[in-house]
C-alpha cells in the first residue's frame, strides 16, 4: 500500500504563523504609508523585524523546522524588509523624483530580493566562509531596512527638510541597496558570546535600551543605525584577521613535499 505523503507538523505552525504575522505588519507599513502616517508606517517595519527575530527561535524550541518554514520566511522578509520599505520611502520622499526616485525604490526592493536568493542558494551548501567564521555575508535584510530608514527617524526628531530632499533619499536607499548584496563581511549578534563577568551589565543595557525605544524611539534608532555603521569597518578588519589566521593555519598543516630523488 503505498504511503500516504505526510503534512506539515502542527509544531510548525507557530513559527508559520510569527512570520505571517510579519509578512501581514509589513504591509500594513504601506497601507499606514499611503494614508501618510509615516511614524505608524516605519513602526510596522519595526514590528516585521522583531517578528522576523522570533520565528526562528520559536521553530528552533519547538522543533518546528521545514522547508516550507524557510521559504516562506524568505518570501516575508522580501516584501516586509525590500518592497514595504521601497514604497514607504518613494511615497515618503522619492515620489518627488518620478524616475530616479523610482530607480532608487526598485533598487532597494530588487536588490533586498537578490540577497535572500542568495541566501537560500547557499543554506546547503558546507563552504560558507564568512558563516562558519561567525559573520553575515553582506547587511541582512531586516538591518537594511532599517538602515534605508534613517532619513526618516532624523526628519521624525529634527523636522529638519534636508532629510527629506529626494536626492539624498535616493543615494543613500541605493547605498544601503548595495551593501545588502555585497560580499562585506558583517557581525552576526547571534554568534556573540558574553562573557559570564558581564552577563548584568548586558541585561541592564537591554533594559536601558528597551526604555529609550520607548521614551524617545527615532533619537534611539538613528544612534542605533549609526552605530551599526560603525561597526562594518571593524568586522571587516575582524573578518580579515581570521581569514588571514585560517590561511597560516593551512599551510601549516599542509604535507610538506618530499625531495626527489
Amino acid at each position: 500500500m503505498p504511503r500516504r505523503p505526510r503534512g506539515l507538523p502542527l509544531r510548525a505552525v507557530a513559527p508559520n504563523a510569527v512570520t505571517a504575522l510579519a509578512l501581514c505588519s509589513g504591509l500594513s507599513g504601506v497601507r499606514f504609508a499611503i494614508g501618510g502616517e509615516w511614524q505608524s508606517a516605519v513602526t510596522m517595519i519595526m514590528v516585521a523585524g522583531v517578528l522576523d527575530g522570533l520565528d526562528g527561535r520559536i521553530a528552533r524550541m519547538l522543533h518546528g523546522e521545514s522547508r516550507f518554514g524557510a521559504e516562506l520566511d524568505s518570501l516575508s522578509d522580501a516584501i516586509s524588509f525590500g518592497v514595504a520599505p521601497a514604497l514607504i520611502l518613494y511615497l515618503w520622499s522619492l515620489a518627488a523624483l518620478p524616475r530616479m526616485g523610482w530607480i532608487s525604490a526598485l533598487i532597494l526592493a530588487v536588490f533586498c530580493a537578490l540577497r535572500l536568493a542568495r541566501f537560500n542558494a547557499k543554506i546547503d551548501e558546507t563552504d560558507q566562509p564568512h558563516k562558519s567564521a561567525g559573520f553575515l555575508t553582506g547587511v541582512p535584510a531586516p538591518a537594511g531596512a532599517g538602515l534605508a530608514m534613517l532619513p526618516m527617524y532624523f526628519w521624525f526628531w529634527t523636522d529638519a527638510p534636508v532629510f527629506a530632499s529626494p536626492w539624498l533619499v535616493a543615494i543613500w536607499v541605493a547605498f544601503i541597496a548595495v551593501l545588502m548584496v555585497s560580499s562585506v563581511a558583517t557581525y552576526s549578534w547571534t554568534s556573540l558570546r558574553l562573557r559570564r563577568t558581564v552577563r548584568f551589565e548586558a541585561i541592564a543595557l537591554v533594559v536601558l535600551l528597551g526604555a529609550a525605544l520607548v521614551s524617545a524611539p527615532w533619537h534611539t534608532l538613528s544612534v542605533i543605525c549609526v552605530g551599526y555603521l560603525l561597526t562594518i569597518p571593524f568586522s571587516v578588519a575582524s573578518y580579515t584577521r581570521v581569514k588571514r589566521l585560517r590561511a597560516a593555519g593551512e599551510r601549516l598543516r599542509a604535507p610538506e613535499p618530499t625531495p626527489s630523488a
